[in-house]
């Protein structure tokens, strides 16, 4: 009989399989749903709490993500071949940077909250586009300019920072694009969703 694996490789194993999956079909926000009810209603409640569309934050994230629970930034090489850490502190679905999550614990009072979990990440998302609004006066319809504040920040994008950043209009682009069609997608499905989900 094969001796079974050492006990710390078991326990990572285990702890590996708690990480929680993309969604098989991120373009399709009905699809991305219907795999994942527990994100639609985390939606619905951002949406109902901040305000916040359901396809536009969603589209954000799919952005700084990809939908992973545990996405970093790039790391930085010095001279070019040294491993030095990260190009910055944002981690996970919204990639929130250290800082800022701070700041949304502290104003919405989620302090148990974490960046990992993704009806915390999209409840940051939600308080971010409200204050964004407050503040800048963009609409939590216009993907566009929430993606730039979102990128910048709110002093940032006052200053035109992303003028000097052709690179990032055209990513918030892609941004809007994608919110466009999700929702279009989401007027598709919004209703069988919410009456408690797909008929098979």
């Amino acid at each position: 009989m094969r001796p079974g694996p050492p006990l710390l490789l078991t326990l990572l194993m285990a702890l590996g399989g708690c990480a929680t999956a993309p969604p098989s079909n991120p373009e399709n926000i009905c699809a991305i749903f219907r795999e994942k009810p527990d994100w639609h209603d985390a939606a619905l409640k951002v949406q109902k709490k901040w305000g916040a569309p359901v396809p536009v934050p969603m589209a954000m994230m799919y952005q700084e993500s990809s939908f992973k629970q545990d996405a970093v930034p790039p790391r930085y090489y010095f001279l070019g071949i040294i491993p030095w850490g990260r190009v910055s502190s944002a981690y996970g679905y919204a990639q929130a940077k250290d800082e800022t999550w701070a700041d949304y614990k502290k104003d919405a009072g989620g302090w148990g909250s974490s960046r990992d979990d993704f009806a915390d990440a999209l409840d940051f998302m939600g308080w971010y586009m409200s204050k964004t609004q407050r503040i800048n006066g963009i609409s939590k319809w216009d993907a566009y300019g929430q993606y730039l504040n979102y990128h910048e920040g709110w002093t940032g994008y006052r200053n035109r920072s992303y003028d000097r950043k052709a690179w990032l209009k055209t990513v918030s682009q892609k941004v809007q694009a994608r919110a466009e069609k999700f929702t279009a997608q989401y007027k598709n499905c919004e209703g069988d969703l919410t009456r408690g989900g797909w008929l098979w």
